[in-house]
């Protein structure tokens, strides 16, 4: 018989199709008889121990039908157990046969025989020797001490269940493998024993058990579990004989041997939990797993394999690996496995397949070479596909380029955005934004400047309105293009807004340098500029904060310049003024009162003064003009001189006008229930007022009556610059009855056309052309003629500013019809004037009022 090292070596033969299991280098090392068979009863693999069993070395043996090395006798039943097997994979078949040896004898063994899992079409014989068995069996009479000692040796329970004495026996070892005593009763009964099977276990062993008792086998294995003394769970591996049998062949004893199988289970267990997982890797790895014997150029697949490949694993012409690389890596990639096979160390490869539907993939593989038990030189080898990761490179490699390509146009773009956010885009010039870094360049000392220059475009307004804004825009680009011709080298001009414009002076020129520089600005800015047949005519005023002499930083520096613009402007434009401290005083009194007057409106500071009006011819009160006076917590009683500008300059106007007509009317109501003999009153509104949104649906829900209100409108603002919508305004006051009256009249420009347009109730004299009537005839003459045109348009005529009875009786006898002024009645509060009503104590006696009469007549013929 040929020892067990001599099987290490075979002869190869030709592979067949599909994969020998991993677990074949563990079955080489079983003691049990393993032997791996194709569909047909062809012996594919077998180790030591089966080829021990034969004698004969595994070459002799691979590539063989089974039938050949089983004895006549049993070569039927085992050839219809294969058949069988390779048609439905059943439960695992057991048989006895003999296994015939070279000199022609024959040894028994106990052939299990299974279909392997997975589909596999292999056939799994193991292989028991039962010789012994069989031989104890024949002998048992005669050496049964023998026999006895033999299976104690061998670690396996012996068991005797002889039904016809109803003897069991059980044996010290069958006890020892479950961890009872030596003399430890065991009840052997059915009901009783199988109780301690494990519960999972228990139908397969009755079911076993019955076909003994049926006498449908007459050698039984199985296999379970089996409560342990020390309540763990052994694996047990059952094998009972039916050695005698009843009249009506059923068995009426039967020997067995009960065998611990729990590390063989646990070995098991572990193999296909190892095999388990490589599967599972492999299979989410989505790794195929080739063998190629580089001796015979056989190659096995797996099916995972042949799938990356897009080739059928039940087709028999599988093509050869090179026929489907793709030809322009072929050459590389048979170079880099040839190389890899002569340095005997793993691999990398990297190539292109062609699948049979014409699709390119990507595939990377590693590979190794190695001797097997069998002396073969093999290949072994994992490939897998890489075509989504080669995609996504190249993708990112392109979105890389792209990336870089836009991060040029990119960084293009943010200059031009960085230029477009420091420069005016209609001029070019720097921008607030630029002119800000600028400054804070300047607070962080690198760079100086002497002064700052703010610029403001006089009259510009009236070009934007009356030719367009793309006639302001030609203006704003001459003007940048006016100023960076003139400015030095080292100083910065900046558009910050409409139309204004700043300059910072290099710090290396003097005070007389800035002056000329802005003496230049002015008169370059007065040309008139040609624009579309038109000669268009501005100026500029410049504000100048000089910042050389170190007294304020540059954020200071740029709101002085912006006061002494406001000067500039104020004192009549097309000038430059320097920032002084007194004009810092005055601004902040202005900033002070602004604040103060906002307050004062929050706080009801504002109240109206009511002056009387009066019947020129019966000194009866016709009316009374309501006043506004602010009643300041610090300075007192206020006239509006102290804060009508400053009011219109934060355009408080509005705010004012309402809430001084709010109150007028309220005293009127009241005056009008107590029969107080107030016919009418009138109120100032400004400008703002009049165009502020809403003011007639207002006017409207007071319901006031027809003549009881009159609207002072400023001749200068209103009479000639009346547009569409201001005379539509003033049609709509009218309609609700309140009269219009012209404030101030005859010191402004309007002509009597305006004055017919406007068509109001009545116009006020100005003071200044009332005064000067008792000395100056020629005066007396304008203001006679303003009266005539008056009523020549049926427009009532009020006289203000009337201080004396001698005015007083001028201007009746020149026709005036209502007087106005100091001579009868101050401004006075509601409550004032309600006493003075009363009172009657501004009729004088008639006696004083009758000289004057000829002295105007006079003048009049004159």
């Amino acid at each position: 018989m040929t020892n067990a090292s001599d099987s290490r070596n075979p002869q190869p033969k030709p592979a067949a199709t599909g994969t020998v299991p991993d677990a074949a280098a563990v079955l080489d090392c079983a003691p049990l008889g393993y032997c791996l068979l194709e569909p047909d009863g062809s012996i594919r693999h077998v180790n030591a121990a089966f080829s021990n069993a034969t004698g004969l070395p595994p070459a002799a043996i691979l590539g063989q039908p089974i039938l050949r090395f089983v004895h006549d006798g049993d070569a039927g039943p085992l050839g219809t157990i294969i058949a069988e097997l390779a048609v439905d994979a059943a439960l695992p078949r057991q048989c006895e046969l003999r296994l015939l040896q070279p000199d022609g004898s024959a040894g028994w063994v106990m052939a299990s025989l299974s279909k392997m899992l997975g589909g596999s079409p292999w056939i799994i014989l193991q292989t028991q020797s039962i010789d012994a068995l069989k031989q104890a069996a024949a002998s048992l009479q005669k050496s049964e001490t023998r026999w006895k000692y033999a299976l104690e040796s061998a670690h396996q329970g012996v068991w005797d269940h002889d039904f016809s004495t109803n003897d069991l026996f059980y044996s010290i070892p069958w006890k020892r493998l479950r961890g009872m005593a030596a003399d430890a009763p065991v009840d052997g009964s059915l009901d009783v024993w199988i109780e301690s099977v494990h519960p999972a276990d228990r139908e397969h062993v009755l079911e076993c058990i019955r076909r003994q008792d049926e006498g449908d086998v007459e050698f039984n294995t199985f296999q379970y579990r089996e409560r342990h003394a020390d309540g763990h769970w052994i694996w047990i591996e059952s094998r009972g004989a039916s050695i005698e049998w009843t009249p009506e062949g059923k068995p009426s004893r039967i020997i067995g041997t009960d065998t611990d199988i729990s590390e063989r289970k646990k070995a098991e267990a572990q193999l296909e939990e190892i095999s388990r997982r490589l599967r599972l890797a492999l299979d989410v790895s989505k790794v195929g797993v080739f063998e190629a014997n580089l001796d015979t150029g056989s190659i096995i697949r797996d099916p995972q394999l042949l799938s990356i490949y897009g080739l059928d694993q039940h087709d028999p012409g599988v093509p050869a690996f090179e026929e489907r690389l793709h030809p322009q890596d072929r050459d590389a990639a048979l170079a880099r496995v040839a190389a890899g096979i002569a340095s005997n160390i793993p691999f990398m490869n990297a190539f292109r397949i062609i699948r049979p539907d014409g699709e390119i993939r990507h595939i990377r593989s590693t590979s190794v070479t190695f001797t097997d038990s069998e002396g073969a030189h093999k290949l072994i080898g994992a490939n897998w596909d890489v075509t989504e990761d080669v995609t996504l490179r190249e993708d990112l490699e392109r979105a890389r380029q792209l990336a870089e390509t836009r991060n040029i146009e990119l960084e293009a773009a943010r200059s031009r955005i960085e230029y477009n956010a420091l420069h005016d885009h209609l001029t070019g010039l720097p921008n607030r934004r630029f002119l800000d870094q600028r400054l804070d360049e300047w607070i962080a000392d690198k760079v100086d400047y002497c002064a700052i220059l703010h610029i403001d475009l006089d009259r510009f307004k009236q070009i934007n309105d009356t030719l367009g804004h793309q006639a302001g825009d030609a203006m704003l680009v001459h003007t940048a293009k006016v100023l960076s011709a003139i400015i030095k080298e080292h100083d910065f001009v900046a558009r910050i807004g409409g139309d204004e414009f700043l300059v910072l002076c290099d710090a290396r020129q003097s005070q007389a340098d800035v002056i000329s520089l802005t003496d230049r600005i002015i008169e370059a800015l007065r040309q008139p500029v040609p624009y579309e047949a038109h000669l268009c005519r501005f100026g500029a005023s410049v504000g100048i904060a000089w910042t050389a002499d170190g007294t304020a930083d540059a954020k200071q520096s740029l709101m002085n310049a912006d006061i002494a613009l406001y000067r500039a402007k104020g004192l009549g434009r097309n000038r430059y003024e320097f920032f002084t401290q007194q004009l810092q005083t005055q601004i902040h009194h202005a900033k002070r009162t602004a604040d103060e007057i906002i307050k004062g409106l929050e706080d009801g500071e504002f109240v109206p003064f009511y002056q009387p009006q009066f019947d020129a011819r019966t000194l009866d009160i016709t009316g009374v003009e309501t006043l506004a006076r602010w009643r300041h917590p610090k300075h007192g009683l206020l006239a509006p001189d102290y804060f009508l500008k400053i009011a219109e300059d934060i355009n408080a106007l509005t705010a004012i006008d309402r809430c001084i007509a709010e109150q007028a009317l309220h005293d009127f109501s009241r005056w009008e229930t107590q029969d107080l003999g107030v016919p009418r009153i009138s109120v100032n509104v400004s400008s703002p007022r009049l165009r502020e949104p809403g003011l007639i649906d207002s006017l409207r829900q007071l319901n006031i009556p027809r003549g009881k209100l009159s609207f002072e409108l400023l001749e200068s603002i209103f009479l000639d610059d009346l547009d569409a919508d201001s005379s539509q305004i003033l049609k709509d006051i009218g309609a609700l009855g309140i009269d219009i009256e012209i404030d101030d009249f005859g010191t402004g420009h309007a002509s009597i056309v305006g004055l017919m347009k406007l068509n109001p109730s009545r116009l006020k004299i100005d003071r200044a052309l009332v005064k000067p009537i008792i000395e100056a005839a020629e005066q007396r003459k304008l203001v006679g003629s303003i009266i005539d045109i008056g009523h020549s348009l049926n427009i009532e005529v009020v006289a203000e500013g009337v201080e004396t009875i001698d005015h007083a009786h001028i201007l009746r006898d020149l026709g005036c019809d209502t007087l106005q002024g100091y001579a009868f009645a101050r401004p006075m509060a509601s409550a004032d004037l309600e006493t003075f009503i009363h009172s009657g104590s501004w009729r004088p006696p008639e006696a004083t009022v009758q000289p004057a009469r000829r002295t105007v007549l006079s003048d009049l013929k004159a």
